[in-house]
């Protein structure tokens, strides 16, 4: 009988949610590096990571400047008869984008491309847009067509079709499109997102989708992504959250930030978050660690990474801690460890810190996004 009960339990967790397991990728340096790209051009290849957060009512800025890390990316299929792609899973934007054959770059060679011609239900948008990264512009054609991820089928998606893509990053990534899984407020005007018509399909139990990362990922298996619903499996404790303070991007609010046992009092005015999954005070930061700036970033010895203090983030009243073994990443095998801080120069309203919380925050705490009640959760 315990079994049965047991049985009964997993099948009411599977129902109504859909995992799709993240593949995790090389960061474009380790790319670049193994396809035998010069030191001094992967010296240069740095972005600003708050680019993408520069609203534009022409443009839409998007992600891609993650150097320092891996990317986390799984499949999907467009058209009838599915053709599939490899696609970021993104929580920092909102419009969905492919390769395609319209586009002829080296980058777009290197990956799927979608072909409209061979899908019965694919039709055209006399509409191009224009998505732009720290590397340089990505133009799309608009059109609609059918978006499978695994049961999950959603009729009349409007989606980008890439026309043309620049060399760097592009033709390096190990993923073909981008599924952004921000508010519709940052997505093309007058299209739904596929979040929306996810929703609107009734292809959701819930309007909730949640992320969890391996702590110890491989390209086989990175973590999952699960749409309608959360994985009590995959995390312990009980979940905090923190409301939504703008429904652009999942923007929530910071307390205070601490290295170590000291608060810095940077938050003082407040400070706001940007989960996603992609100045004046980075001199004081990293002094306390004792990192050194580089061409490849904020440098370390491997050997004292034990000794560097805690990161604290004060979020709904609980502190969020970040050990260094996991904002610290050992790049070489040189004994020179880098740390997984980057800076922007992206301003915030108050003129306090504004922090993007990627993947290295992601891999320490499961990420609940909850579309009914505005809100983020972390356990």
């Amino acid at each position: 009988m315990r079994w049965l009960v047991l049985a009964l339990l997993c099948l009411r967790l599977g129902e109504g949610m859909v995992r799709i397991p993240l593949r995790k990728g090389r960061s474009v340096q380790e790319v670049m590096r193994e396809k035998g790209v010069p030191e001094g051009f992967l010296k240069n290849l740095r972005g600003d990571p708050g680019r993408k957060y520069q609203l534009n009512k022409s443009v839409a800025y998007e992600p891609l400047t993650n150097y320092l890390d891996s990317f986390y990316f799984g499949e999907i299929s467009i058209g009838t008869p599915p053709q599939n792609f490899l696609v970021l899973f993104d929580p920092g934007s909102a419009n969905l984008w492919v390769p395609s054959t319209y586009c002829q770059t080296p980058a777009c060679g290197n990956h799927a491309r979608f072909n409209p011609s061979l899908s019965s239900t694919f039709s055209s948008i006399d509409v191009t847009y224009t998505l732009c990264y720290g590397f340089g512009d990505l133009s799309v054609a608009l059109g609609y067509d059918t978006v499978t991820i695994q049961n999950i089928i959603i009729r009349n998606q409007e989606f980008g079709l890439s026309l043309s893509e620049p060399s760097t990053p592009f033709y390096y990534l190990d993923f073909d499109g981008i599924l952004g899984m921000a508010y519709p407020g940052i997505g093309i005007s007058g299209y739904n997102t596929l979040m929306q018509n996810m929703l609107q399909q009734s292809q959701l139990a819930e309007p909730i989708f949640s992320f969890y990362y391996s702590r110890n990922p491989t390209y086989s298996y990175g973590g999952e992504v699960i749409l309608g619903g959360v994985d009590p499996q995959l995390y312990s404790g009980e979940v905090l959250w923190a409301p939504v303070v703008q429904e652009l991007y999942w923007k929530i609010s910071i307390e205070e930030f601490s290295i170590g046992l000291s608060a810095t009092s940077w938050c003082s005015q407040g400070c706001h978050g940007i989960v996603d999954t992609g100045g004046q005070f980075m001199s004081a930061f990293l002094q306390a660690l004792g990192a050194e700036e580089s061409d490849y970033g904020f440098i370390v010895n491997c050997s004292s990474v034990p000794s560097m203090p805690t990161l604290y983030f004060t979020i709904s009243g609980a502190q969020l801690p970040l050990p260094p073994s996991v904002y610290v990443l050992n790049v070489g095998n040189d004994g020179t460890c880098v740390v997984g801080v980057e800076s922007t120069y992206v301003p915030s309203a108050s003129g306090q810190p504004l922090w993007i919380l990627g993947n290295l925050f992601l891999r320490q705490y499961y990420s609940i996004f909850d579309l009914a009640n505005n809100r983020v959760g972390f356990a």
